[in-house]
């Protein structure tokens, strides 16, 4: 059984180039305006969507997703909600996947069986739960896998040849890369040492490997989306949503087109980046 995110990676594949991933949060800074930044994702180039879960007690999130996460739980943005938005964005589009990323907590309250079943029928495609490591995978991962989900894995500079095995394991989809240690946000790291560590999780497994954590520029996505199969931009996007947020929350632009604006540039470093091998 194929998904969506599947099909999305053989197609780029077979074009040549890698995907851009974005990251938005579900809700932030309301509803309405988070359903709109999802649909103007894929018009701006955006190849495959991840929608942020917000929580109370984000653990590996820097401030600015923290920040996006709270205003959109003061915005009364809940977990039906944000696969709500999703059902609302299938309307329009059928062909962008969809990965929910975020914390274990709030699908363990909503109830994993129902969750998955609400998921599915949502056109969620993947998911990513950041504090769900392979001995839990009898928790979520399996019954999503079981259900027709794809379950992506985090790999980290810390995961050495006896720990990558584990993490890949019951991965699907694609594997993100975390190209640093500490929070979302980060400086950039040393390219070089991606691309090898790119190399190295592709010696484990014929997943394709996606790269996030710092990306904020055109040019760091073309240099980044050389050696790896997608370039994953969150802080970035979160970003501008919040640059166009006065003190008091009062929008002084349209976020939507904020982003819109950031991921064409985005893509544009993306689909540049095999150019120069492939002249």
């Amino acid at each position: 059984m194929t998904t969506r995110i599947d099909r999305r990676f053989e197609k780029l594949k077979a074009e040549g180039r890698p995907a851009l991933v974005t990251y938005f949060m579900g809700g932030d800074p309301d509803y309405e305006t988070s359903l709109s930044i999802m649909k103007a994702l894929p018009r701006a180039g955006s190849d495959v969507i991840e929608l942020g879960m917000p929580f109370s007690d984000p653990m590996a999130d820097g401030p600015a997703i923290q920040a996006a996460g709270l205003r959109a739980l003061k915005g009364g943005q809940t977990l039906a909600k944000t696969l709500q938005l999703t059902r609302e964005f299938r309307k329009d589009d059928n062909e962008t996947p969809i990965i929910m990323m975020g914390y274990y907590n709030p699908i363990y309250i909503y109830g994993v069986d129902r969750f998955i079943t609400d998921a599915i029928d949502a056109g969620i495609d993947g998911l990513i739960v950041v504090d769900l490591p392979p001995e839990m995978d009898a928790e979520l991962c399996i019954p999503a896998l079981k259900a027709g989900l794809n379950f992506i894995r985090l790999a980290t500079p810390t995961t050495d040849e006896k720990r990558l095995p584990a993490v890949l394991q019951n991965t699907s989809g694609f594997v993100y890369y975390v190209s640093m240690t500490g929070i979302t946000g980060s400086a950039l790291p040393d390219t070089s040492k991606v691309a090898a560590a790119v190399e190295r999780i592709k010696s484990h497994t014929t997943l394709p490997v996606c790269v996030g954590f710092g990306v904020k520029t055109a040019e760091q996505a073309r240099v980044i989306g050389a050696s790896a199969d997608g370039v994953v931009v969150g802080t970035a996007v979160v970003n501008a949503v919040a640059n166009v947020l006065g003190p008091k929350g009062e929008k002084t632009a349209d976020p939507a087109e904020a982003v819109a604006t950031l991921v064409n540039g985005l893509a544009q470093g993306v689909r540049a980046a095999r150019l120069a091998s492939a002249r």
